[in-house]
């Protein structure tokens, strides 16, 4: 996501137990969560404003994206081959301090005395260059090798870019993309084998550089052997867009992958909220009380009934941004939903979702053997007969009352059904 005026701007064990939010040993197919997964704390991906500075969320969450943390390679190396890891060193450590184990390094960001485009300037906090292509690529070679090596067994994952498809971060060709992709695929295995390469994020609310970008890029990946652990992208929806809108860009995304004949590996929307400005004129748009916890919640209840394993959120700050449409700050709706929501399915069994009539989604679990539901209506406010093993409804609150004799649920978000 694009860097705002107050930034300048997930160890893995083995290659199943980290692309995946399972313990199964069979990969799930891209378009669907294998039943009988087991929901882990990664599932549920976290960026955090102002982590380099020891900001911390007060809930609990699974991975971490470093990005938009003044950790940029042109914030590192400021000069050839000197790196001051200060800021990075600190996320890591306080990652770990707080039980985060599974964190991802977004490695984009030239320096201008490496890029190919020393004065070209993006978003406001960018330094000039930062979009380009390095002049040699034996500088990005460096810099990958000094990251993967400091902290190898520590970071678990690495991103060679962000948004490589929009010209405020990346002004290269989708072939010159592929091929750092592939570079850092080569340096990460040999120096850290245990941890995975996941693909330059793509964002998708803009429909002309999604298309123009994103398939020959495929086919660049292709010609390379397909070097990526994981396949991701960016899938918010325009400002005043609906998670409806957002599953028709996750749509979008699979058919691309489908259609370039990508192997069968993981995806992982490493972005999403909902409000944020644009494209062109569409105005932001602010969402609080129990429409923020509602977008929160099916940010990642969306993601995994449409095969996409792992969401992060953008993003979590000490206090209200901006540039935000769903705020997830101490105390805001958005983070109690969250929390509630991990609260009720990590640790549980995926039995599959199913949407309904009057657009109602039932997504099925079972937890400590307990069989539950999690209930909710694409559209409006809607009532629904809750089925007969349900004697609870929690909403988004966490807050659990009796199902009345006539069976009836009211829902705007999702609710919660158990015994």
């Amino acid at each position: 996501m694009p860097l705002n005026r107050t930034l300048l701007i997930g160890v893995a064990t083995a290659l199943v137990a980290s692309v995946a939010v399972i313990s199964p040993a069979q990969a799930a197919p891209k378009n669907q969560l294998q039943r009988g997964t087991v929901i882990t704390p990664e599932t549920f991906g976290m960026h955090v404003a102002g982590a380099q500075n020891g900001v911390w969320p007060t809930i609990p969450f699974g991975s971490l994206r470093i990005w938009d943390k003044d950790t940029a390679w042109s914030h590192i190396e400021k000069e050839p081959g000197v790196f001051d890891w200060t800021k990075l060193d600190r996320i890591v450590a306080d990652a770990e301090a707080n039980g985060v184990r599974d964190m991802m390094m977004v490695l984009a960001g030239t320096p201008t005395w490496a890029s190919r485009t020393p004065t070209s300037e993006g978003h406001p906090g960018q330094f000039p260059g930062e979009q380009g292509m390095p002049t040699d690529l034996a500088f990005w070679d460096r810099w990958v090798e000094a990251v993967v090596t400091r902290y190898k067994g520590r970071i678990t994952s690495y991103q060679p870019w962000n948004e490589a498809n929009l010209v405020t971060f990346f002004n290269g060709t989708p072939a010159e993309m592929a091929e750092l992709t592939k570079r850092t695929y080569d340096i990460v295995k040999r120096v850290d084998p245990a941890a995975l390469v996941i693909a330059p994020s793509t964002g998708t609310r803009l429909g002309r550089p999604f298309r123009t970008f994103y398939p020959p890029f495929l086919r660049a990946l292709a010609a390379r052997d397909w070097p990526v652990d994981v396949f991701t992208a960016h899938t918010y929806p325009a400002g005043t867009g609906t998670p409806v809108d957002r599953q028709a860009l996750i749509a979008e995304w699979k058919s691309m992958l489908q259609a370039a004949g990508a192997p069968n590996r993981p995806l992982w929307d490493t972005e999403i909220n909902f409000g944020l400005r644009g494209p062109g004129p569409t105005p932001k748009r602010d969402f609080v009380g129990v429409q923020a916890q509602r977008l929160a919640a099916l940010s990642y209840l969306d993601a995994l009934r449409l095969g996409v394993s792992r969401a992060y959120w953008y993003y979590w700050s000490a206090a209200p941004e901006p540039l935000l449409g769903v705020q997830m700050t101490p105390g805001s709706a958005a983070a109690r939903s969250v929390e509630t929501l991990e609260d009720w399915i990590v640790g549980a069994r995926y039995q599959g979702c199913r949407k309904g009539t009057a657009s109602r989604v039932t997504c099925n679990f079972l937890k400590d053997g307990q069989r539950t539901q999690i209930v909710w209506s694409e559209s409006t406010r809607r009532v629904f007969t809750a089925p007969r093993f349900a004697r609870q409804v929690c909403n988004l609150s966490n807050v659990c009352k009796p199902i009345k004799n006539n069976r009836k649920v009211r829902t705007v978000g999702p609710v919660l059904l158990k015994r």
